[in-house]
């Protein structure tokens, strides 16, 4: 009996210890760190131009010495700004990850102060098989028809393929501005983030001839000093070898020995000669 009472005893005592391990860790989670801050992080995938609204979001601890700079504190003080740039699960909000206070959602938030949104519709070889994608840089590409100019009394145009723009920022495909897809997607319009001049510049070539994308790498700044592609540099005209001809070539002879003296002049033969008398007058006649 005493054996059994004992192993009882033992038994909820292991109980009970257990028990307060475990209240003792759940009690020490939820404390905050001595070392550490809590932030507001994404609780779940958030896309670029959406308004966030607290239950979109958890504060979480951070260690002190690595609370990212201008991360906020409150959820609260996040509810209506949007975001310019997508976020995944857990990642922390930050000042530069907003839009100005006071932004609307959608397109008009992702654009830079100071320049405009234009769309240009494209289709599967112009939008680059799809690869055009938001946060992508391309160049704009116009093939058109030069005024016509004279030349030997003719008039003629000149097609001419030249890049007009270059390294422009395509903000969203179709209704899609997510930078996160990283898939081809071919659409039939493409949104590209412009200066007021680029947009200008853009307008007209759509209407004077047929638009291209091409796309360009991301971290490459350089400029393509291009002089633009013509018939003519594309065919240039190949001029014909000339033949050769063989002329007959001249052998000069060797001049002549002349004669030490000259050879005489052979004496005329003699001819037969009449005296004619006819009256007073008297003649010679030779035959």
């Amino acid at each position: 009996m005493k054996n059994k009472r004992a192993v009882i005893v033992m038994t909820l005592a292991i109980l009970f210890g257990l028990a307060a391990v475990v209240l003792a860790s759940h009690w020490l989670l939820k404390q905050p760190a001595a070392n550490g801050n809590r932030i507001v992080v994404a609780g779940a995938d958030i896309s670029i131009g959406q308004r966030l609204t607290p239950d979109m979001l958890k504060l979480v601890e951070w260690p002190a010495h690595s609370v990212p700079k201008g991360a906020f504190d409150d959820p609260q003080k996040l509810n209506g700004r949007v975001l310019k740039s997508s976020i995944m699960l857990g990642d922390p909000l930050s000042e530069a990850k907003l839009a100005p206070a006071g932004t609307v959602g959608g397109l008009s938030a992702l654009i830079t102060e100071g320049k405009r949104a234009i769309t240009v519709r494209v289709n599967d070889v112009i939008g680059v098989a799809g690869f055009a994608l938001p946060g992508n840089y391309v160049d704009i590409i116009v093939s058109t028809e030069t005024d016509p100019q004279p030349q030997a009394d003719q008039r003629r145009e000149r097609s001419i393929s030249k890049i007009v723009l270059e390294r422009i920022l395509v903000l969203a495909v179709a209704q899609e501005v997510n930078r996160d897809e990283t898939k081809p997607k071919v659409v039939n319009a493409v949104t590209l983030e412009v200066t007021p001049e680029q947009a200008e510049k853009l307008d007209l070539a759509r209407s004077v001839g047929t638009l291209s994308l091409a796309l360009r790498n991301q971290v490459d700044p350089a400029a393509a000093a291009t002089t633009g592609a013509t018939k003519d540099n594309l065919l240039p005209v190949v001029t014909p070898p000339l033949r050769q001809v063989a002329l007959p070539v001249r052998v000069a002879r060797p001049a002549q020995a002349r004669p030490a003296h000259p050879t005489a002049t052979p004496a005329p033969a003699p001819r037969n000669c009449v005296k004619v008398i006819n009256g007073l007058d008297a003649s010679q006649e030779c035959f």
